[in-house]
């Protein structure tokens, strides 16, 4: 059994997203379906695509949810649709003990994540980012010696802030 956590970038363009999920299905359909778990927390963007990949090649999903309000305050309405979708095809759903979306959630979020995983799924452009965020994910994961696969194929680009 291979279980892959996965971390990346909310902020994807709309044409990197296809190039993304490419890569994600093309890296997990190097495994039997029935030794794949992919554990998540479906923030929109490329949490969402691993999660949409594990299932499409057969694997087991697993989400992990920050926090206890997390659906209502962070779910935009144009990604509810998605979300509840994964929500109800996932293996497993575990809610972090925490009440509000926020620091305190993700990191124990993203700490779950990589206790449960064999290997990292970094959708990354490989630009350093702050206390929780991708960059630091796989630190994180690199320094518990946990191999990570960085995923950011040719022409990957992320939105600009606005």
């Amino acid at each position: 059994m291979t279980t892959f956590a996965v971390t990346g970038h909310m902020d994807l363009t709309d044409d990197t997203v296809p190039l993304v999920a490419d890569a994600l299905r093309e890296l997990l359909s190097a495994y039997a379906p029935d030794d794949l778990v992919g554990v998540s927390c479906i923030a929109e963007g490329a949490d969402a695509l691993f999660a949409q990949a594990v299932l499409a090649v057969g694997g087991r999903l697993v989400l992990v949810i920050p926090s206890r309000d997390y659906r209502a305050r962070k779910v935009s309405p144009e990604f509810a649709a998605t979300f509840d979708g994964l929500v109800e095809a996932a293996h497993e759903v575990v809610t972090m003990p925490v009440d509000r979306a926020g620091r305190e959630a993700y990191e124990a979020a993203g700490k779950e994540l990589l206790q449960r995983a064999d290997r990292l799924v970094a959708v990354w452009d490989g630009r350093p980012g702050g206390q929780g965020g991708t960059a630091h994910t796989v630190e994180a994961a690199r320094a518990a010696q946990l191999p990570v696969d960085v995923i950011w194929p040719a022409g990957a680009a992320r939105r600009s802030a606005s």
